[in-house]
């Protein structure tokens, strides 16, 4: 168990009573205390303030996962079951470009952080985010790289940047393809930087959802449903 978790629970408070102190959904945080997603650098600074926790020594190894997240393309996958998540308008899609997402992002999660912590702090470091990776198989190809553009045009009252018309896709870490595209270029001209026009739901895009989804008044769960495609299409 990661040592988030264990800061969490040291401090008494459940997954909900956390998401309410510190902006950041339910669903948002069992993905990070189970390894399944990066949380962003702003949850591990709120994580920190509100359990009185050592905010400059998380966020050390948090650099380095960040870092070896972005450049690790492929990685060995847990061999688990995906498991339902909370969203604005159901469960995610389970199709698609989105098919072993989780079970790769948990991998990656694991052994980043296993690294991360020997490299930067050493083996008191290491005891803070250790995590088993066993049951491991080599992952699928990468598919050949995509170059996306974002090319605005408002028609009927809407933005759209000609990778995508969706107004429903439900969007979540992991997934990739035209439609990510779009999102990334309307979070773009929202003025809001997603890290990159490259087609993959990674941490810093889900980072720039969060903070659309504050910024328009919405839930915030760092997922895309119909209501953030509005908010950024309007």
């Amino acid at each position: 168990m990661s040592r988030l978790r264990q800061l969490k629970d040291a401090s008494g408070r459940t997954i909900p009573e956390l998401a309410k102190d510190t902006g950041y959904s339910t669903s948002s945080w069992e993905r990070y205390f189970g390894g399944r997603a990066l949380p962003p650098r702003e949850a591990v600074e709120a994580l920190a303030r509100v359990v009185g926790a050592d905010a400059v020594r998380l966020l050390a190894v948090h650099e380095v996962a960040e870092e070896a997240w972005r450049t690790q393309p492929s990685a060995a996958a847990v061999d688990v079951s995906p498991r339902l998540e909370e969203t604005e308008n159901g469960p995610p899609a389970s199709a698609g470009t989105a098919g072993g997402a989780e079970s790769r992002r948990s991998s990656v999660w694991r052994s980043v952080l296993i690294a991360g912590a020997g490299a930067l702090v050493g083996a008191s470091a290491t005891a803070l985010l250790m995590a088993p990776g066993a049951g491991a198989r080599p992952s699928a190809a990468v598919a050949r790289r995509v170059i996306y553009t974002c090319v605005y045009s408002r028609r009927d009252g809407l933005w759209y940047a000609g990778n995508s018309t969706t107004g429903t896709q439900q969007l979540v870490v992991d997934m990739t393809g035209s439609d990510v595209a779009e999102l990334q270029c309307l979070l773009q001209r929202a003025g809001i930087t997603p890290g990159g026009i490259d087609g993959s739901f990674g941490p810093l895009t889900e980072a720039a959802v969060i903070r659309a989804q504050k910024k328009f008044g919405l839930d915030v769960d760092g997922q895309v449903g119909p209501r953030t495609w509005a908010a950024l299409r309007g």
